[in-house]
């Protein structure tokens, strides 16, 4: 590991703590969206950082997904993408909150303009898409918006809104479909394999980690979404259902 690596890590690892630790107060309610999402500070006696909760008791009712998991399925999302190395979701975890338990998400301020639109032809971006498209086909991601795709303001790519994911069924609606039947780039490939390795393994870190955000049934689709995606060797093409969201944006 490499010092900058260091730095990288003690970063995460204090972010994630105060996100976990720290005081919340509520600054507003985020308008436009489908879910109660608010902007909240968090603070403890070292710092603060602006941050975005989801209560569990705001998530609107979906007919396909069990009432209150929303939260948990953001969760579980940044795990796997960090289990990857991939670093693409912001650190999120689940805790209390002034309206209860939800998803407590690190805040990033973006590039007003920026969304996967106006960047995927972009070289500067394609490894991270690639990534990101592979990541939303085995977390089974139903609702990849290209404004869910944020730039930071040192032009680094965040996913964020990551609550409809990891259902059994295929649900995979995405924008991100430019890579349909190119082959997976080796470096995702051998992440993907370390990822199976992490599963199967019961008394792993993740694998415990995940058994508490989802069910069983999920965490086992999770495996097999991962295990196909190796053995196909190659991006998926778009099912037999809708296979991108609404609005686009």
């Amino acid at each position: 590991m490499t010092s900058a690596d260091s730095r990288d890590q003690a970063g995460l690892e204090r972010a994630l703590r105060l996100l976990s630790e720290g005081e919340i107060e509520v600054e507003g309610l985020i308008p436009w969206s489908s879910n109660a999402t608010l902007l909240v500070t968090v603070r403890d006696g070292d710092g603060s950082t602006l941050a975005i909760y989801k209560p569990q008791r705001g998530e609107r009712p979906l007919w396909d997904f069990p009432r209150g998991s929303l939260s948990r399925r953001e969760v579980a999302t940044y795990l796997v993408a960090e289990a990857l190395s991939w670093g693409l979701v912001p650190p999120t975890v689940l805790r209390d909150g002034p309206y209860g338990s939800g998803s407590v998400q690190l805040f990033v301020e973006a590039q007003e303009e920026a969304h996967f639109f106006t960047i995927q032809d972009d070289a500067r971006y394609a490894d991270d898409l690639k990534r990101l498209a592979a990541l939303d086909v085995i977390c089974n991601n139903a609702d990849r918006k290209a404004g869910h795709c944020l730039v930071d303001l040192d032009g680094r790519l965040w996913a964020i809104d990551n609550a409809l994911t990891f259902h059994v069924e295929p649900k995979l609606r995405t924008v991100i479909w430019d890579f349909v039947g190119a082959p997976l780039p080796a470096r995702i490939l051998s992440d993907l394999k370390r990822l199976l390795r992490l599963l199967g393994e019961p008394e792993e870190g993740l694998s415990r980690a995940l058994e508490r955000l989802l069910s069983e049934p999920e965490v086992a689709a999770l495996a097999q979404r991962t295990r196909d995606l190796i053995a196909a060797r190659r991006y998926p093409a778009p099912g037999p259902y809708r296979a991108v969201p609404w609005p686009l944006v």
